[in-house]
């Protein structure tokens, strides 16, 4: 069996959870609610306040459906109780970010701005200290879509290897590279 796919997923107080007939998983909770169409190899039950996820063979894509949807509704159902934020970093002489309502604005070193329309399940903040580097925080209940546009903004600039000026991830640890100069003696 899977190994996370037949842990079961306790539900958290106030956290309410449908199941359809046709595999669909709607959630819902006090910071909103989500729903996920679950493939019929695999099915779900609510048993006594926990889900568990059994699968119809052992076939080996069955077996990788199983783990996925069982991680695929356990964040739906942690995203909907507490929700999931993310912390990036803008590492660089003169980078900027500011928020306007779910447009954000980013001066990235191009001789350009860069605006990117965030989707309404997004919140997001911007923080610009004297001396420090400008966060960008984002929250939602949606981990995949947070993931993706997170994702989005660091291709915008990634993280060089010889400064480490970019977009990062709070707390993320860069390797890098000496340089040309550490090369000559």
């Amino acid at each position: 069996m899977s190994r996370i796919g037949k842990m079961p997923i306790t539900l958290p107080e106030g956290v309410e959870v449908n199941i359809t007939d046709t595999n669909r998983v709607q959630v819902k909770g006090k910071l909103g609610e989500l729903e996920q169409l679950v493939n019929p190899a695999i099915s779900v039950k609510n048993v006594d306040g926990t889900l568990v996820l059994e699968r119809a063979t052992e076939k080996k894509e069955h077996k990788s459906m199983h783990g996925l949807y069982r991680a695929l509704i356990a964040n739906m159902v942690k995203g909907v109780s507490e929700g999931f934020n993310v912390v990036q970093e803008l590492v660089g002489v003169g980078y900027k970010a500011e928020a306007k309502g779910q447009l954000l604005d980013l001066s990235l070193g191009y001789s350009h701005h860069i605006y990117i329309e965030l989707p309404s399940e997004i919140k997001v903040e911007t923080v610009s200290e004297r001396g420090k580097n400008p966060l960008i925080k984002m929250s939602s209940v949606d981990k995949q879509l947070l993931g993706q546009v997170a994702a989005k903004i660091r291709s915008l600039r990634k993280p060089e290897p010889y400064k480490g000026k970019g977009v990062k991830f709070q707390g993320e640890e860069l390797r890098k590279k000496a340089g040309k100069a550490a090369g000559e003696k």
